[in-house]
């Protein structure tokens, strides 16, 4: 009996979770924009509220793929230790296994997700920027992103280039194109390396994706700057 038939569902799984992550990002901007154009406490925006409760369910189906991929592959790589009559209770294993996790999750655990907790933070900016502003400084508001561009540079220092999906360290609070950074994170790890920070004088020499944090203001900034470079 061959493990085949379970690498490749395995393998949509997780490009499953990529996409579950694209998807919390649009409904993070969306939230955003609903801040921005309404404003009002959070509370009192019941599209916001709206927008929190599918970014939790999101978070939900992602941390459950995650969850029952890890038992997938743990209960594999013990059947293949054993008699090859032990992959007839794959199946009942993975099922047992799963449901017990399942079990032990807390709801509260969800608000800890990254994306839902970038969420939150946006969503709290964006109100607090909108509260802020008015229809007579508008014009102010400009001016603000025009010294912003001059003050942020929105190329990755990897790659040269703009930026599409900015991260934010942590640690040294450099920003790179997410891409690239994972890439060189993998690449220094098949290099039995540590990934030093690609900032030039930087003294972080040791960059780790748990640092990332996806900065989902400065990507809109690159999209509004795209857009007034247009008209």
């Amino acid at each position: 009996m061959s493990l085949t038939a379970v690498n490749g569902p395995l393998s949509s799984l997780k490009s499953c979770r990529v996409d579950i992550g694209t998807g919390m990002d649009i409904v993070t901007d969306v939230a955003m924009d609903l801040a921005e154009a309404q404003g009002a406490d959070e509370e009192l925006n019941p599209g916001i509220k709206e927008m929190e409760a599918m970014i939790l369910e999101c978070a939900r189906l992602d941390r459950e793929i995650n969850h029952f991929v890890d038992v997938v592959e743990r209960v594999t790589a013990e059947v293949t230790s054993q008699q090859p009559e032990a992959m007839f209770s794959l199946s009942d294993n993975v099922k047992q296994q799963f449901t017990e996790r399942l079990a032990r999750l807390s709801d509260a655990e969800l608000h800890k997700h990254q994306k839902v907790v970038t969420f939150k933070e946006n969503i709290k900016n964006s109100l607090m920027q909108a509260n802020k502003e008015s229809t007579e400084n508008m014009e102010e508001l400009d001016e603000d992103i025009a010294v912003t561009q001059s003050q942020v540079n929105f190329s990755c220092p990897l790659t040269q280039m703009e930026m599409v999906n900015p991260v934010k360290n942590k640690k040294c609070n450099h920003h790179y194109d997410e891409e690239a950074i994972l890439g060189l994170i993998k690449k220094r790890q098949s290099q039995k390396k540590k990934c030093c920070c690609p900032v030039v004088g930087c003294g972080n020499t040791e960059v780790k994706q748990s640092d990332l944090v996806p900065d989902q203001m400065l990507r809109r900034k690159i999209q509004m700057l795209k857009r007034q470079n247009k008209t």
